[in-house]
């Protein structure tokens, strides 16, 4: 067994946030947010859990907008896009399922033939 006490854990911010857990079936993530900061529109490959430990936010989803105090408790669903922006310095954790969801990483052999293609492309001479 594992154990954390969240409010009392050092986490530096949303630039470096703890990785309390990483396992192929979950991942925790302890993020802290300054007054304004945000986690601009996004999508993830996981299934998340989202958990107010302290302060307010307001979250954005593609059910609409919501203000969100501590204690509150958020489930999106993979590739669902989100926003987050914190209303007063807030403490969130984050839950991923599994970890790493299929696509989160890609293949770099594709990524990268796929780069080289275009580039390929861009320097031809155009048709005549």
């Amino acid at each position: 067994m594992e154990r954390w006490h969240l409010p009392s854990i050092e986490a530096s911010g949303m630039r470096e946030p703890r990785v309390l857990f990483s396992q192929p079936e979950f991942r925790g993530v302890l993020i802290d947010l300054n007054r304004g900061d945000e986690l601009g529109e996004h999508r993830m490959y996981e299934h998340c859990v989202l958990q107010v430990i302290s302060g307010r936010l307001e979250v954005s989803g593609e059910d609409g907008e919501m203000e969100c105090e501590t204690g509150t408790l958020l489930t999106f669903v993979p590739k669902e896009a989100r926003s987050v922006r914190a209303l007063e310095p807030s403490r969130i954790l984050l839950v991923l399922a599994p970890w790493p969801g299929e696509g989160h990483f890609p293949d770099d052999r594709e990524a990268e033939s796929e780069e080289v293609r275009t580039q390929r492309k861009s320097a031809e001479p155009p048709d005549d």
